[in-house]
């Protein structure tokens, strides 16, 4: 397997930005990079971004939650921003990208998390707690879900999925902005090209649409559906964040409401924005995550 490694000079000076790069070799010669910041003692939030994007994704969120006493942590998953790349699109699947976000969850040792997790960062995240459920104190989704592939796709997916497989033109940035509501500055933009020098390093990027399960015959709906019974006993408190203007997830949220008990009684919002809320409203977003991790957990969501 051929891997590929984004030049360091790449992320100089990339806006609201500052954080030092931590890294973890996930398995032999693949190295997940992540954010940490706040107190080491904090029990730890971890925020898992999505498609095609990078924990640069929530930068000015980062500070507000560490600022509040939590131990805040941001991976790349693998074939994005500081992460390691896999030159070969066949390289990813949906069970290697479990299989090595687990690794790092487990390196670090990491329990009682607060899970935030927004478009394939819920795929993965929601699959994570379902299989590690002692780790996780509570879940908090942003515009995403977990698939089982019995549900009609929207149309609009099934667009992106078309384009992000044949078409010879990725433009990662413009992708961000199309999801995006308010206008990116040029350094931002310039900050989610960054780690993508080559239509190589994309590859990651390209693979993850045609990963979502479409159908229950999918290889992977079994192990979602697994998941989904999990997530069906869970008590401990599950906050949907949704925004206001993502065609692909909308309704995404109240299905979660319905099905999960840990959501009933729970702040559940919708924030102004696009799919990716985090760029749109990342303040109100934070102060979910904080308000949060402020409330003790009841008797009833402890079991």
């Amino acid at each position: 397997m051929r891997i590929l490694r984004t030049d360091e000079a790449r992320f100089i000076g990339l806006p609201d930005y500052p954080f030092t790069p931590n890294y973890l070799d996930v398995e032999p010669d693949l190295r997940m990079h992540y954010v940490e910041q706040g107190p080491k003692e904090a029990a730890p939030v971890v925020m898992l971004h999505g498609e095609p994007s990078w924990s640069y994704l929530y930068r000015h969120m980062i500070p507000l939650v560490a600022n509040a006493g939590h131990r805040v942590l941001a991976p790349d998953l693998i074939g994005f921003g500081k992460s390691d790349k896999p030159a070969e699109m066949n390289a990813y699947s949906y069970e290697s990208h479990m299989r090595w976000l687990t690794s790092w969850l487990e390196a670090l040792e990491l329990t009682n998390i607060t899970l935030v997790c927004q478009n394939w960062g819920s795929l993965l995240g929601l699959r994570l707690v379902a299989e590690h459920p002692d780790k996780f104190d509570r879940i908090i989704v942003g515009n995403g879900t977990l698939p089982t592939g019995e549900t009609r796709v929207p149309a609009a997916f099934s667009l992106w999925k078309t384009f992000a497989t044949y078409s010879p033109w990725f433009p990662v940035s413009r992708i961000v902005q199309l999801g995006t509501a308010r206008a990116l500055s040029t350094g931002e933009l310039a900050a989610y090209e960054a780690p993508f020098p080559t239509s190589d390093h994309k590859a990651g990027a390209r693979a993850f649409p045609k990963l979502v399960p479409k159908s229950p015959h999918d290889p992977v709906s079994e192990a979602n559906r697994i998941a989904w019974q999990a997530l069906e006993k869970w008590r401990k408190p599950f906050i949907t964040c949704f925004s206001s203007g993502d065609p692909i997830t909308r309704g995404g949220d109240r299905h979660m409401q319905r099905r999960i008990p840990g959501a009933h009684g729970q702040p559940h919002i919708t924030l102004r924005g696009g799919h990716f809320l985090q760029e749109d409203s990342p303040t109100a977003f934070a102060r979910i995550i904080t308000d949060a991790c402020k409330a003790e957990l009841n008797p009833a969501s402890a079991a």
